[in-house]
């Protein structure tokens, strides 16, 4: 555990402390998030990742007790306005059980298309209208872990910045470029960047995924379980694929099948490395 100087704490000894109670509406409230263009970090391995991601933070919350296990983020604590709360009112803020207490504010980015800097030798993943925080973060961390360039949601469903977000994807969603569009916006930035439109989807001319060979640069665009993919985008793709499965299973979960395809179009580019770690 790596020692910090108390002089730079401020103590919080109630809930009822305005700091708190403004945290509390940051992890509550989406429209909170979007107002202030703030969100709450929860958890030290996922404050280091929105490090690398080179997020700005404004506040330091660490429970009575505790100090950053890693010299990152106590250089972070030495140089962000940090407060020390009493044990009982960071377990009525924090949604973790365990030994870790420290939460963290950032501020928010824009996740503009334009923003988005892409090679000719991107392999990107575009997810339309996806509901699930939950499943937004599992995603996040698959992709991470398969190494793709870029992530874009299509028609967003969900604040990007929701804490169940964030705690699924272990952080994962600070370390990719990142956009949020419509369909027909991201539909049009692709065909301006000549990416091959990849969609997972059951059409007639739909071949099984190992078959393609997601030439580069590809954007693999999956849909909800329940909903599948707009028209557009059936209209837009340059090949629909679809992974074989047994004919009493319905459907993969989002992110699993999200995962097949990422590693294939990877492996099919000689992209992946034997033993790499993340």
């Amino acid at each position: 555990m790596v020692a910090y100087y108390s002089l730079i704490l401020k103590p919080i000894h109630s809930t009822k402390n305005p700091e708190l109670k403004q945290l509390r509406l940051l992890f509550e409230k989406a429209r909170e998030r979007k107002k202030k263009g703030l969100f709450v970090i929860e958890g030290e391995r996922e404050i280091k990742k929105a490090l690398l991601g080179k997020y700005n933070f404004t506040q330091i919350f660490i429970g009575e007790g505790s100090a950053p296990e890693t010299s990152e983020v106590q250089s972070l604590v030495n140089q962000t306005t940090t407060f020390q709360v009493e044990k009982n009112a960071f377990q009525r803020i924090s949604r973790r059980s365990g030994s870790e207490k420290i939460l963290a504010v950032a501020e928010t980015k824009s996740h503009e298309l334009e923003h988005l800097n892409l090679s000719d030798q991107a392999l990107i993943l575009v997810v339309e209208a996806p509901e699930k925080p939950g499943n937004i973060g599992a995603l996040y961390r698959t992709a991470a872990a398969a190494k793709m360039d870029a992530v874009i949601i299509a028609n967003p469903k969900t604040d990007f910045y929701n804490p169940n977000s964030i705690r699924s994807s272990l952080g994962s969603i600070f370390l990719l470029p990142s956009a949020l569009a419509s369909s027909s916006e991201v539909i049009s930035y692709l065909n301006k960047k000549s990416f091959s439109i990849v969609t997972a989807a059951l059409e007639p001319d739909a071949i099984p995924y190992n078959q393609y060979d997601y030439k580069t640069p590809c954007a693999l665009i999956l849909g909800t379980e329940s909903t599948g993919l707009e028209t557009n985008w059936l209209e837009a793709a340059h090949q629909s694929l679809i992974i074989p499965m047994s004919k009493s299973i319905d459907s993969l979960n989002l992110s699993v099948s999200a995962g097949i395809l990422m590693y294939e179009a990877q492996r099919k580019n000689n992209r992946l490395e034997k033993n790499s770690i993340l």
